[in-house]
């Protein structure tokens, strides 16, 4: 916790309480449904609360704001985010039945009220979103396909409606097909980690 609260410092005890709860729910989960690589799982803080988190250094999400987390896994990083944004609605979906069943049961085991998860492919969705949120599913330009004519034209955050996509390593290739605005915010900027190192956090804006 000490390292959470390092980039953190704000967190309500409740908070606390919840992310403290995360590694030992997510290690029993683990022995049962493979939703994080065993040699990451001794590394959840840093590799994927953390790391879920930076998208809270990019922004502050208003109360009220939607947000979906495509190819969620076992809930990264909506759940993290859900905990520090109590006040924002997220949906968790991905294509797996049984990683939603983590998603579901770590939601419920921490007392977030504000997540749900679904077992259904993003192109099936029939909403919009003020943002969507993913960490490394597929290639940009394939994920911008997946989510067309889901995000909200109108915004009520600072930042513009749009994708936040957390990637590492090199993205030139990626970006350069996508005609939308895109800018690139790199995590070893705001993380003292080598974890962080070539980790980016990516915005598109809803321009698509």
């Amino acid at each position: 916790m000490d390292n959470l609260l390092k980039y953190f410092p704000n967190l309500s005890s409740r908070q606390q309480e919840q992310f403290a709860a995360l590694p030992d729910l997510y290690a029993a989960w683990n022995a049962q449904i493979n939703v994080i690589s065993r040699k990451d799982i001794e590394h959840l803080l840093e590799r994927h609360i953390l790391h879920s988190l930076a998208i809270a250094k990019i922004i502050t999400f208003v109360n009220g704001t939607k947000i979906m987390d495509v190819g969620t896994g076992g809930g990264f990083p909506g759940i993290p985010l859900a905990i520090l944004f109590p006040e924002v609605e997220f949906l968790l979906v991905d294509s797996i039945g049984k990683k939603i069943k983590v998603v579901n049961e770590v939601a419920t085991a921490i007392g977030l009220e504000n997540v749900k998860g679904v077992h259904v492919r993003a192109e099936q969705i029939d909403e919009q979103f003020d943002f969507i949120v993913s960490r490394a599913v597929t290639a940009l330009p394939e994920f911008m396909g997946w989510i067309a004519g889901k995000i909200k034209k109108r915004g009520i955050n600072e930042l513009e409606n749009g994708v936040l996509y957390l990637k590492g390593g090199d993205l030139d290739a990626e970006l350069i097909p996508l005609k939308q605005y895109w800018k690139v915010y790199n995590l070893k900027e705001i993380f003292d980690e080598p974890f962080f190192e070539t980790k980016k956090v990516v915005h598109i804006t809803g321009r698509i």
